[in-house]
Protein backbone atom coordinates (compact mmCIF):
# COMPACT_ATOMS: atom_id res chain seq x y z
CA UNK A 1 0.00 0.00 0.00
CA UNK A 2 2.80 2.37 0.84
CA UNK A 3 4.64 1.79 -2.41
CA UNK A 4 1.41 2.48 -4.29
CA UNK A 5 1.48 6.08 -3.16
CA UNK A 6 5.23 6.82 -3.20
CA UNK A 7 7.18 8.08 -6.14
CA UNK A 8 10.14 5.76 -6.02
CA UNK A 9 12.29 4.24 -3.33
CA UNK A 10 14.22 7.45 -2.65
CA UNK A 11 11.41 9.13 -0.70
CA UNK A 12 10.73 5.96 1.24
CA UNK A 13 14.39 5.69 2.18
CA UNK A 14 14.43 9.36 3.20
CA UNK A 15 11.52 8.87 5.59
CA UNK A 16 12.91 5.69 7.09
CA UNK A 17 16.35 7.19 7.79
CA UNK A 18 15.19 10.66 8.94
CA UNK A 19 15.89 11.60 12.56
CA UNK A 20 12.83 13.88 12.58
CA UNK A 21 9.37 12.46 13.05
CA UNK A 22 7.56 12.48 9.68
CA UNK A 23 4.13 11.45 8.38
CA UNK A 24 2.36 11.75 5.03
CA UNK A 25 -1.36 12.50 5.00
CA UNK A 26 -4.00 12.73 2.30
CA UNK A 27 -6.71 15.34 1.73
CA UNK A 28 -8.94 13.79 4.41
CA UNK A 29 -6.12 13.98 6.93
CA UNK A 30 -5.55 10.22 7.02
CA UNK A 31 -2.02 9.02 7.78
CA UNK A 32 -0.70 6.92 4.91
CA UNK A 33 3.00 6.85 5.84
CA UNK A 34 4.74 7.17 9.25
CA UNK A 35 8.45 6.82 9.88
CA UNK A 36 10.09 5.04 12.89
CA UNK A 37 10.74 8.26 14.78
CA UNK A 38 6.98 8.80 15.05
CA UNK A 39 6.77 5.70 17.24
CA UNK A 40 9.36 7.15 19.67
CA UNK A 41 7.67 10.56 19.75
CA UNK A 42 4.01 9.56 20.16
CA UNK A 43 4.26 6.02 21.54
CA UNK A 44 2.09 4.44 18.81
CA UNK A 45 3.32 1.54 16.64
CA UNK A 46 3.34 2.70 13.01
CA UNK A 47 0.91 0.05 11.91
CA UNK A 48 -1.73 1.43 14.30
CA UNK A 49 -1.42 4.90 12.78
CA UNK A 50 -1.74 3.96 9.12
CA UNK A 51 -5.20 4.91 7.90
CA UNK A 52 -6.04 6.86 11.04
CA UNK A 53 -6.74 10.59 11.04
CA UNK A 54 -3.86 12.81 12.09
CA UNK A 55 -6.26 14.16 14.73
CA UNK A 56 -5.35 11.14 16.85
CA UNK A 57 -1.99 12.84 17.50
CA UNK A 58 -3.60 16.10 18.71
CA UNK A 59 -5.55 16.96 21.90
CA UNK A 60 -9.28 17.15 21.24
CA UNK A 61 -9.43 20.95 21.73
CA UNK A 62 -7.10 21.45 18.73
CA UNK A 63 -8.82 19.05 16.31
CA UNK A 64 -11.46 21.42 14.92
CA UNK A 65 -8.84 24.09 14.19
CA UNK A 66 -6.66 21.43 12.55
CA UNK A 67 -9.48 20.42 10.23
CA UNK A 68 -9.91 24.01 9.05
CA UNK A 69 -6.17 24.47 8.56
CA UNK A 70 -5.90 21.28 6.51
CA UNK A 71 -8.74 22.38 4.23
CA UNK A 72 -7.08 25.75 3.81
CA UNK A 73 -3.74 24.13 3.11
CA UNK A 74 -4.98 21.99 0.22
CA UNK A 75 -6.60 25.10 -1.24
CA UNK A 76 -3.22 26.86 -1.29
CA UNK A 77 -0.48 24.23 -0.86
CA UNK A 78 2.97 25.56 0.03
CA UNK A 79 5.69 24.89 2.59
CA UNK A 80 4.65 26.46 5.87
CA UNK A 81 4.24 25.88 9.62
CA UNK A 82 1.08 24.38 10.98
CA UNK A 83 -0.63 26.59 13.57
CA UNK A 84 1.88 29.41 13.05
CA UNK A 85 1.75 31.93 15.87
CA UNK A 86 -0.31 29.62 18.07
CA UNK A 87 0.48 27.12 20.79
CA UNK A 88 0.44 23.59 19.39
CA UNK A 89 0.46 20.48 21.54
CA UNK A 90 0.84 16.81 20.71
CA UNK A 91 -1.01 13.94 22.38
CA UNK A 92 1.04 10.93 23.43
CA UNK A 93 -0.39 7.40 23.41
CA UNK A 94 -0.42 7.47 27.24
CA UNK A 95 -2.58 10.62 27.24
CA UNK A 96 0.17 13.09 28.17
CA UNK A 97 0.61 16.29 26.17
CA UNK A 98 3.78 17.92 24.93
CA UNK A 99 4.77 20.99 22.92
CA UNK A 100 5.52 20.45 19.26
CA UNK A 101 6.29 22.23 16.02
CA UNK A 102 4.81 21.00 12.69
CA UNK A 103 6.13 21.97 9.24
CA UNK A 104 3.93 21.14 6.22
CA UNK A 105 5.27 20.45 2.72
CA UNK A 106 3.15 19.52 -0.37
CA UNK A 107 3.92 16.30 -2.27
CA UNK A 108 2.72 15.70 -5.82
CA UNK A 109 2.17 12.00 -6.46
CA UNK A 110 0.44 9.77 -9.02
CA UNK A 111 -2.49 9.61 -6.63
CA UNK A 112 -2.74 13.37 -6.30
CA UNK A 113 -1.60 15.97 -3.82
CA UNK A 114 -0.40 14.75 -0.42
CA UNK A 115 1.13 16.56 2.54
CA UNK A 116 4.31 15.64 4.39
CA UNK A 117 4.34 16.81 8.03
CA UNK A 118 7.67 17.11 9.84
CA UNK A 119 7.17 17.12 13.62
CA UNK A 120 9.59 18.35 16.30
CA UNK A 121 9.22 17.95 20.07
CA UNK A 122 9.93 21.49 21.43
CA UNK A 123 9.21 20.72 25.08
CA UNK A 124 12.77 21.56 26.17
CA UNK A 125 12.74 24.79 24.19
CA UNK A 126 9.42 25.80 25.77
CA UNK A 127 10.77 24.94 29.20
CA UNK A 128 13.87 27.03 28.50
CA UNK A 129 11.71 29.91 27.29
CA UNK A 130 9.56 29.66 30.40
CA UNK A 131 12.64 29.55 32.61
CA UNK A 132 13.99 32.59 30.78
CA UNK A 133 10.72 34.44 31.30
CA UNK A 134 10.74 33.57 34.99
CA UNK A 135 14.37 34.64 35.27
CA UNK A 136 13.60 37.91 33.53
CA UNK A 137 10.64 38.44 35.84
CA UNK A 138 12.82 37.80 38.90
CA UNK A 139 15.52 40.10 37.55
CA UNK A 140 12.91 42.76 36.87
CA UNK A 141 11.61 42.38 40.43
CA UNK A 142 15.14 42.68 41.79
CA UNK A 143 15.80 45.62 39.48
CA UNK A 144 12.62 47.40 40.59
CA UNK A 145 12.91 46.65 44.32
CA UNK A 146 16.68 46.96 44.82
CA UNK A 147 17.75 49.33 47.58
CA UNK A 148 20.77 50.46 45.54
CA UNK A 149 20.46 52.44 42.34
CA UNK A 150 21.02 50.35 39.18
CA UNK A 151 21.95 52.00 35.90
CA UNK A 152 22.46 50.01 32.67
CA UNK A 153 24.49 51.55 29.84
CA UNK A 154 25.93 50.43 26.50
CA UNK A 155 29.57 50.68 25.35
CA UNK A 156 29.10 54.36 24.50
CA UNK A 157 27.81 55.15 27.98
CA UNK A 158 24.21 55.63 26.83
CA UNK A 159 21.67 54.93 29.57
CA UNK A 160 19.16 52.18 28.75
CA UNK A 161 17.77 51.21 32.16
CA UNK A 162 17.28 53.24 35.32
CA UNK A 163 15.64 51.54 38.29
CA UNK A 164 13.30 53.20 40.85
CA UNK A 165 16.07 53.42 43.45
CA UNK A 166 18.23 55.31 40.94
CA UNK A 167 15.28 57.62 40.25
CA UNK A 168 15.02 58.41 43.95
CA UNK A 169 18.78 58.79 44.28
CA UNK A 170 19.35 61.16 41.37
CA UNK A 171 15.93 62.81 41.15
CA UNK A 172 15.40 61.92 37.46
CA UNK A 173 12.71 59.65 36.04
CA UNK A 174 13.81 56.79 33.80
CA UNK A 175 12.27 58.56 30.78
CA UNK A 176 14.36 61.68 31.45
CA UNK A 177 17.71 59.84 31.33
CA UNK A 178 17.09 57.06 28.80
CA UNK A 179 19.20 57.62 25.69
CA UNK A 180 21.48 60.14 27.39
CA UNK A 181 25.11 59.71 28.46
CA UNK A 182 25.60 58.48 32.00
CA UNK A 183 28.14 61.24 32.64
CA UNK A 184 25.18 63.59 33.18
CA UNK A 185 24.93 61.95 36.64
CA UNK A 186 28.46 63.08 37.62
CA UNK A 187 29.77 66.54 38.50
CA UNK A 188 33.05 67.89 37.19
CA UNK A 189 35.78 66.55 37.11
CA UNK A 190 34.15 63.09 37.28
CA UNK A 191 31.93 64.02 34.34
CA UNK A 192 34.98 64.48 32.12
CA UNK A 193 36.76 61.40 33.52
CA UNK A 194 33.83 59.05 32.87
CA UNK A 195 34.97 58.01 29.40
CA UNK A 196 38.35 57.04 30.85
CA UNK A 197 36.68 54.80 33.44
CA UNK A 198 34.54 53.15 30.77
CA UNK A 199 37.48 52.73 28.36
CA UNK A 200 39.51 51.11 31.18
CA UNK A 201 36.68 48.68 31.85
CA UNK A 202 36.21 47.84 28.17
CA UNK A 203 39.94 47.24 27.61
CA UNK A 204 40.77 45.31 30.79
CA UNK A 205 37.46 43.70 31.75
CA UNK A 206 38.21 44.68 35.34
CA UNK A 207 35.11 44.86 37.51
CA UNK A 208 36.24 48.04 39.12
CA UNK A 209 34.67 49.52 42.23
CA UNK A 210 35.30 53.21 41.85
CA UNK A 211 35.62 54.86 45.21
CA UNK A 212 38.30 52.62 46.76
CA UNK A 213 41.20 54.94 47.44
CA UNK A 214 39.39 57.91 45.90
CA UNK A 215 36.04 59.62 46.30
CA UNK A 216 33.47 59.61 43.48
CA UNK A 217 30.64 62.10 43.48
CA UNK A 218 27.12 61.84 42.06
CA UNK A 219 25.12 64.77 40.67
CA UNK A 220 21.38 65.05 41.35
CA UNK A 221 18.83 66.74 39.13
CA UNK A 222 18.61 69.66 41.57
CA UNK A 223 22.36 70.26 41.24
CA UNK A 224 23.37 68.88 44.65
CA UNK A 225 26.19 66.38 44.87
CA UNK A 226 26.76 63.37 47.10
CA UNK A 227 29.56 60.81 47.65
CA UNK A 228 28.86 57.39 46.22
CA UNK A 229 30.21 53.89 45.70
CA UNK A 230 29.94 52.65 42.12
CA UNK A 231 30.37 48.96 41.25
CA UNK A 232 30.51 48.17 37.54
CA UNK A 233 29.69 44.77 36.02
CA UNK A 234 29.62 43.60 32.41
CA UNK A 235 27.13 41.39 30.58
CA UNK A 236 26.21 40.33 27.03
CA UNK A 237 22.59 41.02 26.10
CA UNK A 238 21.43 40.00 22.65
CA UNK A 239 25.03 40.01 21.43
CA UNK A 240 25.53 43.54 22.74
CA UNK A 241 28.09 44.44 25.39
CA UNK A 242 26.33 46.15 28.28
CA UNK A 243 27.47 47.52 31.63
CA UNK A 244 25.48 47.66 34.84
CA UNK A 245 26.46 50.16 37.52
CA UNK A 246 25.27 49.66 41.08
CA UNK A 247 25.25 52.99 42.90
CA UNK A 248 25.07 53.57 46.64
CA UNK A 249 24.84 56.90 48.44
CA UNK A 250 27.53 56.85 51.15
CA UNK A 251 26.80 60.30 52.62
CA UNK A 252 25.89 58.89 56.03
CA UNK A 253 28.95 56.64 56.02
CA UNK A 254 31.20 59.58 55.17
CA UNK A 255 29.64 61.62 57.96
CA UNK A 256 30.12 58.72 60.38
CA UNK A 257 33.77 58.38 59.29
CA UNK A 258 34.36 62.10 59.85
CA UNK A 259 32.69 61.94 63.27
CA UNK A 260 34.74 58.87 64.15
CA UNK A 261 37.94 60.60 63.09
CA UNK A 262 36.97 63.61 65.20
CA UNK A 263 36.18 61.39 68.20
CA UNK A 264 39.47 59.53 67.80
CA UNK A 265 41.31 62.85 67.70
CA UNK A 266 39.45 64.04 70.81
CA UNK A 267 40.15 60.72 72.54
CA UNK A 268 43.85 60.93 71.70
CA UNK A 269 43.91 64.48 73.04
CA UNK A 270 42.11 63.35 76.20
CA UNK A 271 44.54 60.47 76.65
CA UNK A 272 47.47 62.81 76.26
CA UNK A 273 45.92 65.18 78.80
CA UNK A 274 45.29 62.25 81.15
CA UNK A 275 48.90 61.14 80.83
CA UNK A 276 50.14 64.65 81.53
CA UNK A 277 47.68 64.96 84.40
CA UNK A 278 48.98 61.71 85.86
CA UNK A 279 52.53 62.99 85.84
CA UNK A 280 51.45 66.29 87.39
CA UNK A 281 49.45 64.50 90.08
CA UNK A 282 52.32 62.17 90.78
CA UNK A 283 54.82 65.00 91.15
CA UNK A 284 52.75 67.82 92.66
CA UNK A 285 50.80 65.71 95.15
CA UNK A 286 53.34 63.12 96.19
CA UNK A 287 56.02 65.70 97.05
CA UNK A 288 53.94 67.50 99.71
CA UNK A 289 52.58 64.14 100.90
CA UNK A 290 56.09 62.93 101.52
CA UNK A 291 56.77 66.13 103.47
CA UNK A 292 53.62 65.66 105.55
CA UNK A 293 54.50 62.03 106.18
CA UNK A 294 58.03 62.91 107.25
CA UNK A 295 56.76 65.69 109.53
CA UNK A 296 54.18 63.34 111.08
CA UNK A 297 56.84 60.68 111.69
CA UNK A 298 59.12 63.32 113.28
CA UNK A 299 56.34 64.62 115.56
CA UNK A 300 55.35 61.07 116.56
CA UNK A 301 58.96 60.25 117.47
CA UNK A 302 60.22 63.47 119.05
CA UNK A 303 57.04 64.42 120.87
CA UNK A 304 55.85 60.96 121.79
CA UNK A 305 55.94 61.79 125.51
CA UNK A 306 53.86 64.95 124.94
CA UNK A 307 50.86 63.12 123.40
CA UNK A 308 48.10 61.52 125.39
CA UNK A 309 46.24 58.48 124.04
CA UNK A 310 43.91 60.61 121.93
CA UNK A 311 46.82 62.55 120.46
CA UNK A 312 48.73 59.38 119.59
CA UNK A 313 45.62 57.96 117.86
CA UNK A 314 45.27 61.15 115.85
CA UNK A 315 48.90 60.92 114.76
CA UNK A 316 48.42 57.28 113.78
CA UNK A 317 45.41 58.18 111.68
CA UNK A 318 47.32 61.06 110.10
CA UNK A 319 50.23 58.83 109.08
CA UNK A 320 47.98 56.02 107.81
CA UNK A 321 45.96 58.45 105.70
CA UNK A 322 49.10 59.92 104.19
CA UNK A 323 50.19 56.40 103.25
CA UNK A 324 46.71 55.68 101.87
CA UNK A 325 46.81 58.82 99.77
CA UNK A 326 50.22 57.87 98.44
CA UNK A 327 48.94 54.38 97.55
CA UNK A 328 45.83 55.85 95.95
CA UNK A 329 47.91 58.05 93.66
CA UNK A 330 50.04 55.06 92.65
CA UNK A 331 46.91 53.00 92.02
CA UNK A 332 45.32 55.65 89.81
CA UNK A 333 48.50 55.95 87.76
CA UNK A 334 48.69 52.16 87.34
CA UNK A 335 45.02 51.97 86.34
CA UNK A 336 45.38 54.76 83.75
CA UNK A 337 48.41 53.09 82.16
CA UNK A 338 46.74 49.71 81.51
CA UNK A 339 46.20 49.36 77.76
CA UNK A 340 47.80 52.74 77.10
CA UNK A 341 51.38 52.26 78.19
CA UNK A 342 52.63 49.10 76.50
CA UNK A 343 55.39 46.82 77.73
CA UNK A 344 57.29 44.31 75.66
CA UNK A 345 55.33 41.06 75.49
CA UNK A 346 57.53 38.19 76.63
CA UNK A 347 57.16 34.63 77.87
CA UNK A 348 56.12 34.85 81.51
CA UNK A 349 56.58 31.69 83.57
CA UNK A 350 53.70 31.94 86.03
CA UNK A 351 55.16 29.37 88.46
CA UNK A 352 58.15 31.63 89.05
CA UNK A 353 56.14 34.87 88.96
CA UNK A 354 53.66 33.67 91.59
CA UNK A 355 56.48 32.52 93.90
CA UNK A 356 58.07 35.97 93.58
CA UNK A 357 54.75 37.67 94.36
CA UNK A 358 54.28 35.53 97.47
CA UNK A 359 57.83 36.34 98.65
CA UNK A 360 57.19 40.04 98.04
CA UNK A 361 53.94 40.03 100.04
CA UNK A 362 55.53 38.01 102.86
CA UNK A 363 52.28 36.64 104.33
CA UNK A 364 52.15 36.23 108.15
CA UNK A 365 53.07 32.88 109.62
CA UNK A 366 49.43 32.00 110.28
CA UNK A 367 48.51 32.27 106.56
CA UNK A 368 49.55 29.44 104.23
CA UNK A 369 49.65 30.17 100.47
CA UNK A 370 49.85 27.13 98.18
CA UNK A 371 49.94 26.53 94.42
CA UNK A 372 48.07 23.30 93.87
CA UNK A 373 49.21 22.50 90.32
CA UNK A 374 51.68 23.66 87.72
CA UNK A 375 50.89 26.99 86.10
CA UNK A 376 51.36 27.68 82.38
CA UNK A 377 53.83 30.00 80.70
CA UNK A 378 52.09 32.85 78.88
CA UNK A 379 53.06 35.54 76.41
CA UNK A 380 52.15 38.77 78.17
CA UNK A 381 53.39 41.98 79.73
CA UNK A 382 55.12 40.83 82.94
CA UNK A 383 54.11 43.82 85.06
CA UNK A 384 50.43 43.44 84.17
CA UNK A 385 50.27 39.74 85.04
CA UNK A 386 52.18 40.42 88.25
CA UNK A 387 49.62 43.11 89.19
CA UNK A 388 46.78 40.60 88.75
CA UNK A 389 48.23 38.01 91.15
CA UNK A 390 49.66 40.61 93.54
CA UNK A 391 46.33 42.41 94.03
CA UNK A 392 44.27 39.23 94.40
CA UNK A 393 46.72 37.63 96.87
CA UNK A 394 47.27 40.83 98.87
CA UNK A 395 43.50 41.22 99.31
CA UNK A 396 43.19 37.64 100.52
CA UNK A 397 46.02 38.22 103.02
CA UNK A 398 44.86 41.69 104.08
CA UNK A 399 41.28 40.67 104.91
CA UNK A 400 42.03 37.25 106.45
CA UNK A 401 40.10 36.92 109.76
CA UNK A 402 40.87 33.30 110.65
CA UNK A 403 43.68 32.23 113.02
CA UNK A 404 44.69 29.58 110.45
CA UNK A 405 44.46 31.25 107.05
CA UNK A 406 44.56 29.24 103.83
CA UNK A 407 44.99 30.60 100.32
CA UNK A 408 45.03 28.19 97.38
CA UNK A 409 45.96 28.93 93.75
CA UNK A 410 44.83 26.59 90.95
CA UNK A 411 44.75 26.56 87.16
CA UNK A 412 43.03 24.33 84.61
CA UNK A 413 42.40 24.24 80.88
CA UNK A 414 38.81 24.81 79.78
CA UNK A 415 38.35 24.76 76.02
CA UNK A 416 40.31 27.63 74.56
CA UNK A 417 40.95 29.26 77.93
CA UNK A 418 43.02 28.87 81.07
CA UNK A 419 40.85 29.16 84.16
CA UNK A 420 42.67 30.42 87.28
CA UNK A 421 41.27 30.53 90.82
CA UNK A 422 42.48 32.05 94.09
CA UNK A 423 40.54 30.69 97.06
CA UNK A 424 40.72 31.83 100.69
CA UNK A 425 38.96 30.88 103.94
CA UNK A 426 38.53 34.52 104.98
CA UNK A 427 35.39 36.50 105.91
CA UNK A 428 33.63 36.05 102.55
CA UNK A 429 31.65 38.65 100.65
CA UNK A 430 27.90 39.13 100.48
CA UNK A 431 26.49 38.44 97.01
CA UNK A 432 25.03 41.95 96.74
CA UNK A 433 28.60 43.32 96.61
CA UNK A 434 29.95 40.98 93.90
CA UNK A 435 29.79 43.65 91.16
CA UNK A 436 30.56 46.62 93.39
CA UNK A 437 34.00 45.42 94.49
CA UNK A 438 35.31 45.54 90.89
CA UNK A 439 34.43 49.23 90.59
CA UNK A 440 37.04 51.93 91.06
CA UNK A 441 37.50 53.26 94.64
CA UNK A 442 35.01 50.77 96.13
CA UNK A 443 35.87 49.08 99.44
CA UNK A 444 33.77 47.00 101.84
CA UNK A 445 35.68 47.54 105.09
CA UNK A 446 36.18 51.02 106.64
CA UNK A 447 39.48 52.44 105.35
CA UNK A 448 40.65 53.38 108.84
CA UNK A 449 40.28 49.73 109.87
CA UNK A 450 41.83 48.13 106.78
CA UNK A 451 44.04 50.22 104.52
CA UNK A 452 42.71 50.04 100.96
CA UNK A 453 42.64 52.41 97.98
CA UNK A 454 39.73 50.69 96.22
CA UNK A 455 41.76 50.47 93.01
CA UNK A 456 43.23 46.95 93.16
CA UNK A 457 40.29 44.83 91.95
CA UNK A 458 39.30 47.42 89.35
CA UNK A 459 42.88 47.23 88.05
CA UNK A 460 42.75 43.41 87.95
CA UNK A 461 39.46 43.46 86.02
CA UNK A 462 40.83 45.93 83.48
CA UNK A 463 43.99 43.87 82.87
CA UNK A 464 42.15 40.54 82.55
CA UNK A 465 39.63 42.01 80.09
CA UNK A 466 42.44 43.67 78.13
CA UNK A 467 43.76 40.16 77.43
CA UNK A 468 40.29 38.95 76.39
CA UNK A 469 39.55 37.18 79.67
CA UNK A 470 36.81 37.41 82.28
CA UNK A 471 36.82 37.69 86.09
CA UNK A 472 34.13 36.76 88.59
CA UNK A 473 33.61 35.84 92.23
CA UNK A 474 32.00 33.06 94.26
CA UNK A 475 31.75 33.55 98.00
CA UNK A 476 29.94 32.53 101.17
CA UNK A 477 29.91 34.96 104.08
CA UNK A 478 31.97 33.58 106.95
CA UNK A 479 33.50 30.75 104.90
CA UNK A 480 35.68 32.49 102.34
CA UNK A 481 35.84 33.57 98.70
CA UNK A 482 37.11 32.33 95.35
CA UNK A 483 38.14 34.74 92.61
CA UNK A 484 38.14 33.19 89.15
CA UNK A 485 39.66 34.70 86.04
CA UNK A 486 40.39 33.40 82.56
CA UNK A 487 43.02 34.04 79.93
CA UNK A 488 42.77 32.77 76.32
CA UNK A 489 44.96 29.73 75.77
CA UNK A 490 46.25 31.42 72.60
CA UNK A 491 48.20 33.59 75.05
CA UNK A 492 49.84 30.51 76.57
CA UNK A 493 52.88 28.89 75.00
CA UNK A 494 53.69 26.11 77.48
CA UNK A 495 52.83 24.59 80.82
CA UNK A 496 50.65 21.88 82.30
CA UNK A 497 47.74 21.57 84.69
CA UNK A 498 48.38 18.17 86.20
Amino acid sequence: MTEHFLEGKSLEWLLESATDAMIIIDREGRIIVANPTIEQLFGYPRRELIGKSMEILLPERFRQAYHYQLTDYFAQPRARAMGAGKELLGLHHDGSEFHLDVSLSPLKTEQGLLVMATIHDITRRKQAEEALRESEARMRAIFDTAVDGIVTIDERGTIERFNPAAERLFGYSEAEVTGKNVSMLMPSPYHEAHDGYLAHHVQTGEKKIIGIGREVMGLRKDGTTFPMDLAVGEMLLGGRRMFTGTVRDISKRKQAEEQRALLIHELESANEELKNFGYVVSHDLKAPLRAIGSLADWLSTDYADKFDDEGREHMRLLISRVHRMDGLIDGILQYSRVGRVKEVVVAVELNRLVREVIDLLAPPANIAVSVENSLPTVMAEPTRIQQVFQNLLSNAIKYMDKPEGEIRITCGAEGRQWKFSITDNGPGIDQQHFEKIFQLFQTLAPRDRVESTGVGLALVKKIVEMYGGHIWLESTVGRGSTFFFTLPRAVAIAGSTK
